[in-house]
């Protein structure tokens, strides 16, 4: 993990669950961290954690992703000494209802473009064009086993994260001629907020989902990620599928009833 240390290492949706957890397991191995989400409380909590706790360099900012001017004037704008950002964590993303889509919502279908799809481009965007200068960087885009096979009811956001691997997919052919490196790491059920944010703050529903089975913590992913990002600088790990024991494939889950 030396190869981590003093990087500087840009995270979204670091206030909660995945991101949370990799902002944690990053200054574990001596980065230094941009965080940035929508809930700036919480990422203020989270950065006097990480200064205490690991001596971590931090800074935060408050940021929705889909916010294109917001992205464009962020990025450009950092302090001198958080500009050569060595790792991007695509994080930020989220589901929303469970429904065929002939019932689906429209909001609920923007909200989920606009961030796991628009949002990622926004960000990718601004960072990419200075590690391409640089010839240095690591891009590491969450996805999802969503992304790589459809289940019922799951459409938008399985499109969605279809839409991450691809654009992962054409990151690297872009930068294959640099030393940048693109890798995505796709979670199968993982434990978060996200079953919550999903069905709108129904914790008895959200709770089903993990029922009866042990699902992957955020840790696990985080695990995974400072594993890609930590590899030497000829290693890219491309694709990483990450699900937990009693998971075989997105609706294929055995359940100790």
């Amino acid at each position: 993990m030396t190869r981590l240390e003093k990087a500087i290492v840009l995270i979204t949706g670091a206030s909660s669950g995945i991101g949370e957890a990799c902002a944690r397991a990053f200054a574990d191995a001596g980065a230094n961290l941009i965080i940035t989400a929508r809930r700036n409380e919480r990422l203020e909590q989270l950065s006097q954690e990480l200064r205490n706790n690991h001596k971590s360099d931090v800074l935060a900012i408050e940021l929705d992703v889909r916010d294109q001017q917001a992205v464009e004037e962020a990025i450009p704008s950092l302090p001198d000494a958080w500009k050569k950002i060595d790792v991007l964590v695509n994080n930020a993303g989220l589901s929303r209802g469970l429904d065929k889509i002939y019932e689906g919502k429209i909001q609920d279908w923007e909200e989920m473009v606009d961030t796991n799809v628009k949002g990622l481009l926004y960000v990718s965007r601004a960072v990419l064009p200075g590690m391409v200068e640089r010839n240095k960087g690591t891009v590491i885009n969450i996805g999802s086993i969503a992304g790589r096979e459809v289940y019922q009811k799951g459409n938008v956001y399985c499109a969605t994260k279809f839409a991450v691997d691809a654009l992962t997919k054409g990151m690297r052919l872009d930068l294959v001629d640099t030393q940048v490196r693109v890798c995505t790491v796709d979670p199968g059920l993982v434990e978060t907020e996200f079953s919550q944010v999903r069905f709108r703050g129904d914790a008895e529903r959200a709770k089903k989902v993990y029922s009866d089975m042990t699902p992957l913590t955020g840790d696990d992913v985080a695990e995974a990620v400072v594993f890609a990002a930590s590899r030497p600088p000829h290693v890219q790990c491309a694709e990483i599928l990450l699900l937990p024991t009693d998971q075989a494939g997105p609706t294929m889950v055995h359940r100790r009833k």
